[in-house]
C-alpha cells in the first residue's frame, strides 16, 4: 500500500448526472477527470445498461457535461462546442449554445440546433418543440431574429462596452456567475422547424426550475421578479403548453420554494419554506396545492429533517438530482446526522426511508421503482450504486483503485457533550502509519456553511495529512445540519455557541489522544470554517498554526459587497449595519484581531463573490499591522468554489499552501 499524495486527486474519477432513459432500460452518466496540461477538467457521457449490467463510455470529446435524453430512448441531446468555427465566434464575443444529437448505439454526434443565448436548462415537450431557460439582460438587444447585419452591429455595440460594468441593482453579481446586473434567467419556448423562439415570462422574472406534466402539456415552475433589490421570496406558475397561457399559481406571500411538481392532474407538490421560524436557511416542508383553487396544505406539520445532501468532500465535481417524482411517489434526499438517505413521499403525506447505509448519497434517479445513485461509500470515492428493498449493490469500479492500493486512515467517533443535553459528534483520523510511543501534530478542520455536516467519507485533504504523520479532527457543532433546525440555528449567536462546541470538541480529543502533541495543533477551515478560525484565532492562543480560507472577518463589509450579504448578513445576524453596528462588530473576528498571536495563511479567491476578497485582506492587513507572522495567498480566475472544482493546477497550490505552513509551524 501506498501514501497518498498531494497531486493524487489528480487521478480520481468524479461522477455526476445520472439520469435514466425515458424507459428506463438505460442510465447515462458523466464522468469528470482533472486535465493538468490544460489545467481544466475533461468530462464525457457514459452508459449503463440495466440489463446486461455493464457500463460504457459512449463520448471522448473531453467536453460534454450537460445533456437530456430524447423521448425516443435511443438519442442523448446535449450542449457542445465541437466546430472550431463556432469555438472561434464565442472567442470573438458572439452569444449562443450550440446542441448535439448522439445515439447511443453509436456513430457521431451531429448538430441539432443553435439558440442565439446562454442556456442553462432544456426539456423536450414534443420533437419540434422545447422549453428552456436563457440568460438575458433587461434593457439590451436580444440576438435572437436579428439579421447578419443586425448580429454584426450588436456584437460590435457590446464589445465596445466590454471595458464598462453599470450597476443599478443588488445583488450586481454572484459567486460562480461573474457581474449579474440586470441578467435574468427566462423561460423560452423554441420551435425547431421555424426555428421560432418566444419568452414566456417577464424580462424581469427568473426561473429556478421546470417539470413537465406527465402529458407534457403544462410545464410547472418556481421564479422570482424583482427590480433594483432581488427579493428572497418566489411565485408559482404553470404555462400550459399548447393554449400558450401563464397562470401564477402562488405569489402573494412570503416564501421561499425549493421544488414543486405535478403530483396528479389537479395538484401539486412543493417542498418551501416562509421562513418565519428559523429564517433563510429554514428546512423545507412538503405542501399540496390545488391548481384550480390554488388553496395550499401542508403535508408534512411534524417534518424535521433537511431535504437536501449536506455531507461535505473535496471529491466531487458536477452534480445531479436529489429530488425526482416516479409514478406516486416523490423521492428526496435528507441529511441525517452525518449521513445522507434516499425517502419517498405520498400524496397523503406519508414519508417513507428507504435507504439506510452511512455516507453520502452525491444524486439520484428512479424510474419505473428502480433507483440507481452516485454515492461516496466506506472510505471510497464516487461509485455508482442500484438501490433495491434497502440494500445496495456497487455497480462501477471507478475509484476502487485507490481504495486497493493507498493508505486510508479510517474515522474515529467521538461524541461529546458541551453542555448539559447538547451532544455533538465528530471523528479523529489517525496517522496511517500511527504508532503508540509517538507524538504527532494536529490540525483541527472546521467545516462551512455553517448549516452543512461532516461524516464518515472520504475527504482528499484530511487522508493527505494523515498520510503525511498528522492527527486529523473534526466534529459538527451547533449550527450544523442533520439534527433539525432549532439545532442548525445559530442565528445571533456566530462565535459563541458554536466557539464553544468546537473548543469542547478540541479538550477531549487531547485529552483522549494522548499521542496528539498539544504544542503542535493547527486548525483550518473554509468559509464559514475560515470566519470560525478568524474567530478563534482572536480569542485563544491554544492553536500554533491557522490557515484562514475563502472567509467572513467583517459583517458589515459582507453586507455591502457580496452577492448575499444585504439579506444573509441581516437574516444571519438580526441586524444591518444601520439598524445594529455594535452587533455586527461584536460578532465580526476583525474585531479582535489585535488580540491575534496565531501565525495565519490566508487563502481567498479573486472572483468568490459569497465571501469576497476584502473579507481576507481585512484580516491579513489587521495582522501584519499588529506585527503577527501572516501570508495571503490570492487565486486569480477562482471563485468560492476553489477547493472543491478550481482549476487543477489551483487546487494543487491551494493545498501546497495549507500544508507547507502546517510542516512550518507544527513539526
Amino acid at each position: 500500500m501506498k501514501n497518498i499524495q498531494l497531486e493524487d486527486f489528480t487521478k480520481y474519477n468524479f461522477l455526476s448526472s445520472l439520469n435514466f432513459s425515458p424507459k428506463g432500460d438505460t442510465a447515462c452518466f458523466v464522468v469528470s477527470n482533472c486535465n493538468l496540461e490544460d489545467n481544466t477538467y475533461d468530462s464525457n457521457l457514459w452508459l449503463y445498461d440495466l440489463t446486461l449490467n455493464k457500463y460504457h463510455q459512449l463520448t471522448a470529446f473531453n467536453k460534454e457535461r450537460s445533456y437530456i435524453w430524447l423521448q425516443d430512448n435511443e438519442t442523448i441531446l446535449f450542449q457542445g462546442v465541437r466546430d472550431s468555427k463556432d469555438k472561434k465566434k464565442l472567442e470573438d464575443g458572439d452569444e449562443f449554445t450550440q446542441f448535439y444529437k448522439l445515439s447511443i448505439r453509436g456513430g457521431e454526434a451531429v448538430k441539432a440546433f443553435k439558440i442565439p443565448m446562454l442556456v442553462e436548462t432544456i426539456v423536450e415537450v414534443d420533437e419540434d418543440t422545447f422549453l428552456f431557460t436563457g440568460i438575458h439582460k433587461v434593457g439590451r438587444k436580444s440576438l435572437i431574429g436579428l439579421s447578419d447585419a443586425e448580429k454584426v452591429e450588436e456584437l460590435k455595440s457590446r464589445k465596445e462596452e466590454k471595458d464598462y460594468e453599470v450597476l443599478d441593482e443588488i445583488p450586481f453579481w454572484s459567486n460562480g456567475g461573474g457581474f449579474t446586473n440586470k441578467k435574468r434567467s427566462g423561460l423560452y419556448k423554441y420551435v425547431v422547424s421555424t426555428e421560432e423562439i418566444n419568452l414566456i415570462t417577464d424580462e424581469y422574472t427568473s426561473v429556478m426550475s421546470l417539470e413537465l406534466s406527465e402529458d407534457k402539456s403544462k410545464v410547472v415552475f418556481a421564479a422570482s421578479s424583482y427590480k433594483d433589490k432581488a427579493a428572497i421570496n418566489d411565485e408559482l406558475y404553470i404555462y400550459n403548453i399548447k393554449l400558450d397561457e401563464l397562470s401564477l399559481i402562488n405569489g402573494e406571500e412570503k416564501f421561499s420554494y425549493s421544488y414543486v411538481n405535478f403530483m396528479d392532474e389537479e395538484k401539486l407538490i412543493v417542498l418551501g419554506s416562509d421562513m418565519q421560524e428559523y429564517g433563510i436557511n429554514e428546512d423545507g416542508r412538503f405542501y399540496l396545492i390545488d391548481i384550480n383553487t390554488k388553496i395550499k396544505t401542508l403535508l408534512t406539520p411534524d417534518f424535521d429533517k433537511s431535504t437536501w445532501n449536506s455531507v461535505g468532500s473535496d471529491c466531487r465535481y458536477g452534480g445531479g438530482k436529489s429530488i425526482v417524482r416516479d409514478s406516486k411517489y416523490l423521492y428526496f434526499i435528507t441529511t441525517e446526522i452525518d449521513s445522507s438517505y434516499i425517502n419517498r413521499i405520498n400524496i397523503d403525506g406519508n414519508i417513507e426511508k428507504i435507504s439506510f447505509n452511512k455516507g453520502s448519497i452525491d444524486c439520484f434517479d428512479v424510474k419505473n421503482g428502480n433507483i440507481l445513485f452516485i454515492g461516496l461509500r466506506n472510505q471510497k470515492l464516487q461509485e455508482i450504486y442500484s438501490l433495491k428493498d434497502g440494500s445496495e449493490c456497487e455497480i462501477s469500479k471507478f475509484n476502487q483503485w485507490i481504495h486497493d492500493e493507498l493508505k486510508i486512515s479510517k474515522p474515529e467517533r467521538v461524541e461529546v457533550e458541551t453542555e448539559p443535553g447538547v451532544v455533538i459528534e465528530g471523528w479523529v483520523l489517525k496517522p496511517v502509519d500511527f504508532e503508540e510511543n509517538k507524538k504527532y501534530p494536529a490540525i483541527l478542520d472546521i467545516h462551512g456553511g455553517p448549516k452543512t455536516v461532516y461524516g464518515e467519507v472520504f475527504y482528499h485533504e484530511m487522508q493527505l495529512w494523515a498520510n503525511m504523520g498528522y492527527f486529523v479532527f473534526f466534529c459538527n457543532p451547533r449550527g450544523s445540519d442533520g439534527h433539525g433546525r432549532a439545532y442548525a440555528d445559530i442565528r445571533g449567536k456566530y462565535g459563541t455557541i458554536d466557539y464553544h462546541d468546537i473548543m469542547t470538541f478540541t479538550d477531549i480529543v487531547l485529552e483522549r489522544y494522548k499521542n496528539i502533541d498539544v504544542n503542535n495543533v493547527g486548525v483550518t477551515g473554509g468559509s464559514y470554517g475560515g470566519f470560525m478560525t478568524n474567530w478563534i484565532i482572536g480569542h485563544t492562543d491554544r492553536f500554533k498554526a491557522a490557515a484562514s480560507q475563502r472567509s467572513i472577518s467583517n459583517w458589515i463589509s459582507k453586507f455591502c459587497t457580496t452577492d448575499i450579504g444585504f439579506y444573509f448578513v441581516d437574516d444571519q445576524n438580526g441586524g444591518t449595519p444601520w439598524s445594529d453596528e455594535d452587533k455586527l462588530w461584536y460578532h465580526s473576528p476583525l474585531k479582535y484581531a489585535d488580540k491575534v498571536k496565531t501565525p495565519t495563511l490566508f487563502i481567498h479567491s479573486e472572483e468568490d463573490y459569497r465571501c469576497w476578497l476584502a473579507e481576507g485582506i481585512q484580516m491579513f492587513t489587521a495582522l501584519k499591522y499588529h506585527g503577527v507572522e501572516a501570508r495571503l495567498c490570492m487565486f486569480r480566475g477562482e471563485n468560492h468554489e476553489l477547493s472543491r472544482s478550481g482549476k487543477p493546477k489551483h487546487r494543487i497550490r491551494r493545498i501546497t499552501e495549507i500544508t507547507n505552513w502546517f510542516e512550518e509551524h507544527l513539526k
